[in-house]
C-alpha cells in the first residue's frame, strides 16, 4: 500500500489520512441523519420514510440477541455504528486521493528510505482500511459489552466464565480475547484488499482496466455495506451475550 503522512504528538504517532477519513465519515453521518430527520410529520413520506426504514432495519439487528425492551436502548448505538462504518467503507471506493512526493518530508514522517519503494503518498482513503481503526472499534465494543454485562448482571457475568465447567475458565477467557481480533480483522481485510485492487487497476492501461475497475468498484460498494452490517450484528451479539439474563 502507498505511504501515508504521519505526525508525532506527545510521543504518539497519528496517521493524518486516517484522521481525515474518520472526520469526513463522521461529518457525513451527521449531515445524513440531520437531513433525513428534519421536519418530521405524523404521516411520513419521502426522506422520513427512508430514515424510518433504516431505524426498523437497525431495530431488527438489536433484537437478535436480546429482548425487545432491552434492545431499544442500543438502537442509537447500532445506528451510529452501522452508518459510520458503511460510509467509511465507501469513501475509498468513491474517492482515493494520492500525491507524488519528490523528496523526503520529515515533518510528515516521510523519509528517504520510504521513498525508495514508492513516491506516492495517500491523503484520503477509507479509514476502515487501516487495521488500527478496526482494532480500536472492535476493542471499544469489547470493553463496552463487558461493562454493560457487569452493570446489568454482575453475578451472572462472573459465573458465565465457569460454564459449563469450572476448568473451562481459561478457554472462556481466550474466547473473549479472540472476539475482537476476528471482529477487527474481518472488516479490515475486506476493505483493505478491495482498495489495493482498486489502486492496482487505476494504474493499469485505461482501455484494459476500465471495465474490470467499474465492476470491482460496484462489488466493493456491496462488500462495504455487507461488512458494515456484519460488524454491527456481531457488536450487538457480543453486547447481547453480556446483558441478556439466562
Amino acid at each position: 500500500m502507498d505511504l501515508t503522512p504521519k505526525v508525532k504528538f506527545l510521543g504518539m504517532t497519528f496517521d493524518l489520512t486516517v484522521i481525515i477519513g474518520s472526520v469526513v465519515a463522521a461529518i457525513l453521518v451527521f449531515l445524513l441523519v440531520t437531513a433525513l430527520t428534519r421536519k418530521l410529520t405524523i404521516r411520513p413520506s419521502g426522506k422520513q420514510n427512508v430514515m424510518e426504514y433504516v431505524i426498523d432495519f437497525i431495530s431488527g439487528i438489536t433484537g437478535i440477541m436480546m429482548e425487545k425492551k432491552e434492545s431499544y436502548k442500543y438502537i442509537s448505538f447500532a445506528l451510529t455504528t452501522f452508518l459510520f462504518i458503511m460510509i467509511s467503507n465507501l469513501l475509498g471506493v468513491i474517492v482515493i486521493v494520492t500525491a507524488e512526493v519528490a523528496g523526503p518530508i520529515p515533518q510528515l514522517g516521510i523519509t528517504a528510505d520510504m521513498l525508495k519503494s514508492t513516491h506516492e503518498v495517500s491523503w484520503f482513503k477509507s479509514p476502515t482500511s487501516d487495521l488500527n481503526v478496526t482494532v480500536a472499534m472492535a476493542g471499544a465494543v469489547l470493553i463496552y459489552s463487558h461493562f454493560a454485562g457487569v452493570v446489568k448482571h454482575p453475578g451472572t457475568y462472573v459465573k458465565d466464565y465457569f460454564k459449563p465447567y469450572a476448568w473451562m475458565l481459561p478457554f472462556n477467557i481466550i474466547d473473549e480475547l479472540a472476539k475482537p481480533v476476528t471482529h477487527a480483522a474481518r472488516l479490515w481485510a475486506n476493505i483493505f484488499a478491495g482498495e489495493v485492487l482498486i489502486l492496482i487497476l487505476r494504474q493499469g492501461t485505461l482501455y484494459l482496466t476500465a471495465l474490470p475497475l467499474a465492476a470491482w468498484m460496484g462489488f466493493s460498494v456491496f462488500v462495504g455495506v455487507i461488512q458494515a452490517y456484519i460488524f454491527t450484528v456481531l457488536a450487538m451479539v457480543y453486547i447481547g451475550q453480556k446483558v441478556s439474563a439466562e
